[in-house]
């Protein structure tokens, strides 16, 4: 085998693997808890959906599972409300140890490929000793984004 068989042929093998870690769930359709637009007036996420697919991302990355935690749920809230308001990307808030943010996308399936998709933000998102999560998306339908998302990791 040449040099450059050999190539393609890792190449197709990597491309396949991506492809499948892609699809979470081996091709089935993602549910509509993930794939729900939130750029609508009055849209709900479905938290208990987008904690399973992080949950589940953690495990495949050696890390234990974060529980929601109504309390972090409200200060990303509020930070995804400010984050949309002023356009300025809000500050790590006291006691978390990871933040993560995205603006623009209208899905948490979106999002979450977008963070997985980021090295950076991939690592924090497997973060080690966190234990709570805490979820805010806001429609800002005036924005230059129109969507706000902000993950709050903490102890």
């Amino acid at each position: 085998m040449t040099a450059r068989n050999l190539f393609r042929l890792t190449l197709a093998g990597g491309l396949a693997v991506a492809l499948a870690a892609c699809s979470m769930g081996g091709g089935a359709p993602l549910s509509e808890g993930l794939t729900a637009p939130m750029n609508r007036p009055g849209a709900q996420l479905n938290r208990v959906e987008a904690l399973f697919l992080l949950n589940d991302y953690r495990r495949q990355n050696g890390a234990t599972d974060v529980r929601g935690d109504t309390v972090l749920d409200s200060t990303a809230q509020t930070l995804a409300q400010n984050y949309a308001k002023t356009g300025a990307q809000p500050l790590l808030p006291p006691g978390a140890t990871v933040m993560r943010l995205s603006a623009g996308y209208s899905t948490f399936a979106e999002v979450f490929s977008g963070w997985r998709a980021v090295p950076a933000d991939a690592s924090a998102l497997a973060t080690q000793g966190v234990d709570r999560a805490g979820l805010g998306v806001v429609y800002e339908p005036a924005s230059v984004n129109g969507v706000y998302w902000v993950l709050v990791l903490a102890p």
